[in-house]
């Protein structure tokens, strides 16, 4: 079987992310027709059909499942040969898309980025923020190369380039009843007017998993997607919050919140993770990048008790 125009096979995975033709032609700026062209000539070559169409969009047949991994892994081999032939025409630039919680952002930038760009200047970068969920699909799709996100599940679509522990913790405005105690159990703190994030966080997924263990349920004042948010919640002394240490790491410089150790285990064991997907042999702008965020960012510093795991 012949190979694949790279064309055809970026129409197919933006159909395949977006669920439509007319979504994925939206996406890449083209004509619906010029998408649909592309998805024909591959069902043809292939004698079957890659998507089902139905009234709720585009769904992968069992041909369109195989085409996907094979589609991702010739484009990332493409854009891994340009970059290559790039520096040996002494053009070193490239592109590296990095997806992260909002919780991360300022650690990415102030410690990250503002320290990587002058020894790299030709790297660019585009930023784009989710929870912990839609950091995952951004990486298994390969609409990031890189992810910063906050206690993931195990995904053997992703790996794992650098692990921290960050426990997770109870933020309080000063001189909330409980910022005089050293420690808490998450039961000890749900009484208390509350602010979380919504579901697809991991924070709230952590802090759902260990109130549903105690028989509890979670009822807070405010849901957002937003971590400035809660941290604002918490600074005008409106309720609590949860969040790692690093999060509110300028708050509690400036000492508007408070912060308090919680005891449950799996909140104590909590991790920050930098991901790739899984199986990708990565350019290197990539590969310089991350390992810079690795070394560079307070969320992958050493924690008090240990030190990050640097995994190959």
């Amino acid at each position: 079987m012949e190979a694949f125009d790279a064309r055809a096979l970026r129409h197919f995975l933006a159909v395949v992310r977006t669920g439509s033709i007319r979504k994925a032609a939206d996406h890449l700026h083209v004509a619906p027709s010029a998408v649909s062209r592309q998805i024909a000539d591959v069902e043809r070559r292939l004698e079957l059909p890659l998507f089902e169409r139905t009234a709720r969009g585009m769904i992968l047949t069992e041909a369109g499942q195989l085409m996907v991994e094979h589609a991702m892994r010739v484009i990332e081999d493409q854009d891994l040969l340009t970059e290559q032939l790039g520096q040996l025409k002494h053009v070193k630039q490239g592109l590296v898309r990095i997806c992260c919680g909002e919780g991360f952002l300022a650690d990415l930038i102030e410690h990250g980025l503002t320290r990587f760009s002058p020894v790299y200047p030709t790297i660019r970068f585009a930023i784009t923020l989710g929870g912990t969920d839609a950091v995952l699909e951004a990486i298994r799709s390969g609409d990031a190369d890189i992810g910063v996100v906050y206690n993931p599940i195990i995904d053997t679509s992703v790996r794992s380039l650098a692990i921290s522990r960050q426990p997770l913790c109870v933020i309080t405005p000063p001189g909330h009843p409980l910022h005089d105690r050293e420690r808490v159990s998450l039961c000890d703190t749900l009484d208390n007017s509350c602010a979380l994030l919504t579901q697809g966080h991991g924070v709230r997924q952590l802090v759902g998993r260990v109130a549903a263990d105690n028989g509890r349920a979670l009822v807070p004042i405010l849901e957002t997607t937003s971590i400035d948010v809660l941290r604002r919640y918490v600074s005008v002394g409106q309720g609590i919050t949860f969040l790692p240490r690093f999060a509110v790491a300028t708050e509690l410089a400036r000492g508007v919140v408070g912060i308090v150790d919680l005891t449950d285990s799996l909140l104590t064991e909590a991790s920050a993770h930098l991901i790739v997907r899984a199986r990708r042999r990565l350019p290197t702008s990539v590969e310089r990048l991350a390992g810079y965020l690795a070394k560079e960012m307070v969320a992958f510093q050493e924690a008090p008790q240990e030190r990050p795991a640097l995994l190959r």
